[in-house]
């Protein structure tokens, strides 16, 4: 359905997007994460045929989305942010002019407006001017306008940004319930939205991507996940300290504690093979040593773990690139 291939995109001496390459399936439903500055803006704007990429080819549906751009724009229905709309305008009058705009007429007209309104759930602000509607219904409106043309496509930015909690869940709901007729991506840094509505995220960072796949299998493949919580008294009965009995259990590769107050101490545990389950082990081990624990769990990395390592790395792959940039330029002029 959709491929970008090697994209490059740059802006004077800034490299906003670099080598960027990804394939879309069919009915998938990924979401874009990336912190401000990542590339994640740009690539959007390429695949709609906004700007043409520097380097590279990106094609929706077969087509290229610059030698090809009509019909690409064709396939895709782009909601930014801002969900643009005439505020003085009210919501019908609105979608019969954005249908007009795709071309439609008459008959057609009509049932797309109505079917807009019915995914939508606009019923009841239908004759409502769009500048007196809450954000909420403003974000619907605008979901509706590119849902017109029934495109093969639906490309959404921050949808659920700036809505109350129960915005966002019927927000959610309807993404989910789109999904099943479209490919779908959602751009966003709200990291439980995209969990909880994409089966697939593309991560960037530093005008690349960094991590692409199911959140799950980001998250299992964290370095450091097999770590375990250990609150255990301070001492044991032969005199060594917890760390020092817990240092000495089978495969532990790394230990770090803290003081969890009255005697006790909260110990982390990271271990050499991280894919084993190693609590009872650590059981074992405490309970022969006559250790007294209260609390033993397993770590739970979270997206924003793998977020959050990601773009560092990033930052730091790229902070040594240009020092060794800087350093090059130096002793060519030395």
């Amino acid at each position: 359905m959709i491929s970008v291939r090697h994209v490059h995109k740059s802006f004077g001496q800034v490299q906003a997007v670099r080598g960027v390459d990804f394939e879309i399936e069919p009915g998938q439903v990924v979401g874009i994460l990336g912190p401000n500055g990542a590339g994640k803006t740009t690539t959007i704007r390429m695949m709609t045929g906004a700007i043409p990429p520097s380097r590279g080819s990106i094609s929706v549906d077969g087509l290229d989305s610059i030698s090809q751009t009509i019909g690409v724009r064709r396939r895709i229905g782009y909601l930014p942010e801002s969900a643009p709309a005439y505020r003085e305008m009210r919501t019908l009058e609105f979608l019969r002019f954005r249908a007009g705009l795709f071309g439609l007429r008459g008959r057609r007209r009509g049932a797309a407006i109505e079917k807009a309104i019915g995914l939508c759930q606009l019923e009841e602000v239908r004759k409502r001017r769009v500048g007196q509607l809450s954000k909420g219904y403003r974000q619907r409106v605008g979901l509706a306008s590119v849902l017109l043309h029934d495109p093969k496509v639906l490309i959404l930015d921050e949808p659920t940004n700036g809505l109350d909690p129960a915005q966002i869940a019927s927000a959610r709901s309807l993404i989910r319930h789109l999904a099943g007729e479209r490919t779908m991506i959602v751009v966003s840094h709200i990291l439980p939205e995209v969990e909880k509505s994409c089966d697939r995220i593309i991560l960037f960072a530093g005008g690349k991507v960094r991590a692409d796949g199911p959140p799950e299998s980001l998250i299992t493949a964290l370095p450091g996940a097999g770590r375990y919580t250990v609150e255990a008294k301070q001492d044991s009965p032969d005199g060594r300290s917890a760390e020092e009995v817990l240092r000495t259990v089978r495969g532990v590769r790394s230990i770090e504690s803290s003081d969890a107050g009255d005697g006790w101490v909260r110990c982390l545990l990271g271990f050499e093979v991280e894919d084993d389950d190693h609590r009872e082990g650590i059981a074992r081990h405490a309970q022969a040593a006559g250790l007294t624990v209260r609390e033993l769990r397993a770590q739970t990395p979270t997206l924003e773990d793998v977020y959050l390592r990601l773009v560092a790395y990033a930052d730091d792959h790229d902070a040594q690139k240009r020092a060794e940039q800087t350093r090059r330029q130096q002793d060519d002029a030395a």
